[in-house]
This record gives structure tokens, C-alpha cells and sequence, in this order.
């Protein structure tokens, strides 16, 4: 890892030259000194939003959840990459831009009246409380091939949200919208960051990998409902087992897997494996698709109204 920071330290240069630094406020003002357009436009916002489709209200709820936990990751980072590093560096300025996601969201969610905020706060305050400490055993391997494929499938969670909820109030889209490309961008320096493992230490980096990659196992997974809430957010087409198979997918091709050449046996046994991951995500929603009967949901962050799904 000492050896990358280098490569960290290029990764992050051309991360400020790309990135677009936006702020809450930019979205929804508060102040003595708003103009009428923004105290008319924060008026009428919880009217635009009342028809949010239950549905799409539950995956708010988890995508933003999955933001609050940021002390989990920040922790999670100066762990398993140390301090006064190229890569402390790196996480001090990811927590900051990625607490302005969480912030912006909350703002929205609060403002708009879309849950029952004492019952979202309540779940908010147990997910952090119940912590999250995966089991990659020191090895910050994993952390790199973990946070490549968590950046990418949370871009695309909030994306498939925001196009749903845009046809009831376009300033949810737009802020997922830049929410997103900022999970773009953290990506693209996760993703190249382990690119750089490979290119150092192949095998050892294609066998953490493989330890994360077959079933990744999402930080919000320890919150109250988490499974019945993935399941309402697959359901309804917002992101599932299909979307994670083109997150696999697309390390895989970007990092070059099936064009690495390993010099041992245990190597090449990785890279089959990695190579043969999209297949099996592909039988696990098969089944899953399979296995879904009719069922009905219900959550106190919506005020307990039911969802059903034939």
C-alpha cells in the first residue's frame, strides 16, 4: 500500500480537477435573505412531493440511511490505510464531500414531510449504534475492491431513485443527480486504486476481491428492516441482484481481469473465479425471481401504510 500512494496522490489530483464542490444549501436555501423565487419554491415543496410513491419513499429512506452511516466507513478507512498518508489524505477529503450527501438528503426528506422523522431518526440512530465491521481481517485489499463496488452500486441506487421520483418533484432528481456523480467520481478513484493492486500484487489483490465480490454485503445491512426495505426497493425495479451483476461486470472489464496473465496457480485460479462471478449473480437473482410471491410491506418510517406487490 505504501508503495501506491504515488498513485493515490495522482488519483486525487485528477479528482479536484474533475470534481464539482456543491453544497445543501445550494438546493434548499435557508436564510433571512432568501429571494421570493426560493421562499415561494421551499413552500410549495412539500405539495409537489406528497405524491411520492411509497415505494420510492422507502428507497430515499435507505439510500439515505446507507449516507448516515459515514462514521462507519470514515473509521473503516483510517483503520485499514493508517494516517499521515497519501491515503488519510484521500478519506479526509471523501468523508467531507460525502457528508454533504447525507446532509442534503436529510434537508430534502425533512423539508418535503416525506417520512415520519421521529421513526426515521430512531432507525438512523440504532444503524449507527449497531455499527459495522466486516470481517476483511486487516487486509486492505478488501477495503479497495469493497469501496469500488459499494461507490458503483450506490451511484446507481440513487440515479434509478431519482428518475422515478422526478415526475413528482424534479429537485429530488436533480440533487440525486449530483449526489451521484459524486459517487462517480469516488469510484473511478477506488476502482483505479485497485487497478494499481493488480499491477503489484495480482494474486494476493484477485483473492481479497473474491472474498467481497460473490455477495457484497451492503453497510446498511444491520439496519432495522434492511432486508424487508431491499426487498421493496428491488421489487419496484429501483435497484436489485440484476443491478449489482453490472457493477461486477464492469470492474471486472475495468480492471482487466480476463487480459491479466498470473504467474502462479493460485492466481489463475482467482482470476476464473472472479471471471465466473457475473454467472453466478446471474442463477442467485434467477432464483431469487423465482422464489418472489405476493407480499405485502409496511414501515413506520412511512407511517405503517401498507405496500403490496403482486
Amino acid at each position: 500500500m505504501a508503495s501506491l500512494e504515488p498513485l493515490a496522490e495522482k488519483l486525487m489530483a485528477r479528482h479536484l480537477e474533475e470534481r464539482n464542490l456543491w453544497f445543501p444549501s445550494d438546493f434548499l436555501p435557508v436564510s433571512e435573505q432568501m429571494t421570493d423565487e426560493q421562499l415561494r419554491n421551499m413552500a410549495e415543496l412539500p405539495e409537489r412531493a406528497r405524491g411520492m410513491p411509497d415505494a420510492v419513499r422507502v428507497a430515499l429512506a435507505l439510500n439515505l440511511l446507507t449516507e448516515e452511516g459515514l462514521p462507519h466507513f470514515h473509521r473503516l478507512l483510517a483503520t485499514y490505510l493508517g494516517s499521515n498518508n497519501a491515503w488519510s489524505r484521500w478519506n479526509f477529503m471523501w468523508t467531507a464531500e460525502e457528508d454533504r450527501h447525507g446532509a442534503v438528503m436529510h434537508n430534502y426528506v425533512r423539508d418535503a414531510r416525506l417520512f415520519d422523522m421521529r421513526a426515521f431518526e430512531e432507525l438512523q440512530y440504532q444503524y449507527l449504534e449497531a455499527g459495522f465491521d466486516p470481517e476483511w481481517h486487516s487486509d486492505p485489499y478488501q477495503l479497495l475492491a469493497y469501496t469500488s463496488l459499494q461507490e458503483r452500486a450506490t451511484q446507481s441506487a440513487h440515479a434509478n431513485t431519482g428518475k422515478l421520483a422526478a415526475k413528482y418533484d424534479p429537485m429530488i432528481q436533480r440533487i440525486l443527480g449530483y449526489v451521484a456523480a459524486d459517487e462517480s467520481r469516488h469510484f473511478k478513484f477506488y476502482r483505479d486504486s485497485f487497478r494499481g493492486l493488480l499491477e503489484t500484487d495480482s494474486t494476493n489483490a484477485m483473492q481479497s476481491a473474491l472474498k467481497v465480490m460473490p455477495r457484497l454485503a451492503m453497510p446498511g445491512h444491520s439496519i432495522t428492516g434492511y432486508v424487508e426495505m431491499a426487498e421493496v426497493v428491488r421489487r419496484a425495479g429501483i435497484y436489485g441482484p440484476r443491478d449489482y451483476r453490472k457493477v461486477v461486470a464492469e470492474c471486472l472489464e475495468a480492471w482487466g481481469i480476463a487480459e491479466l496473465t498470473p504467474v502462479d496457480a493460485a492466481g489463475r485460479e482467482a482470476q476464473d473465479k472472479m471471471m465466473a462471478v457475473p454467472a453466478r449473480l446471474d442463477k442467485l437473482a434467477d432464483l431469487l425471481e423465482r422464489r418472489t410471491k405476493s407480499k405485502g410491506f409496511s414501515f413506520d418510517v412511512i407511517y405503517k401504510r401498507g405496500l403490496d406487490f403482486a
